[in-house]
């Protein structure tokens, strides 16, 4: 089926640093940025490097590397293992410029509320003194 629009096919990219733009933005693309690192910190610093966090993954072996990496991505939907499990249940929130407020959950309704609190008195009395706090 030939469908009108702008497609890109899946892609992989290798030599690629983090200078280049389609390691730096968001390209919501079927796209795959290859880029060998040595330790942790280096390939934690290279995801964080960028102005966005929407989303982030991290494969792995090694269970408690999974949860030292996914603590330190700056990103607000991280998976380990997976990538694109996700539930309505589950509160979604972009880091740094990335997403727009929190999506899903009961965390989202704040998005659509603002708190004020009143306090009336209803005693037809005189007006007790206003810097002695009452429960």
């Amino acid at each position: 089926m030939d469908l009108p629009g702008y497609f890109y096919e899946p892609t992989v990219l290798t030599d690629v640093d983090n200078s280049m733009r389609v390691v730096r933005e968001e390209i919501f693309g079927p796209v795959a940025a290859i880029m060998p690192f040595d330790t942790e910190d280096e390939v934690l610093a290279l995801a964080n490097d960028t102005n966005y966090g929407l989303a982030a993954g991290v494969w792995t072996n090694n269970l408690a590397r999974a949860h030292r990496m996914v603590s330190r991505l700056e990103a607000g939907t991280t998976w380990a293992n997976t990538y694109r499990a996700m539930s309505p249940m589950s509160p979604r929130q972009g880091f740094k410029s990335s997403g727009v407020g929190i999506e899903h959950g009961l965390e989202s309704m704040n998005e659509y509320t603002r708190l004020k609190s009143v306090w009336i008195n209803t005693d037809e009395g005189p007006v007790a003194d206003p810097f002695v706090m009452r429960g």
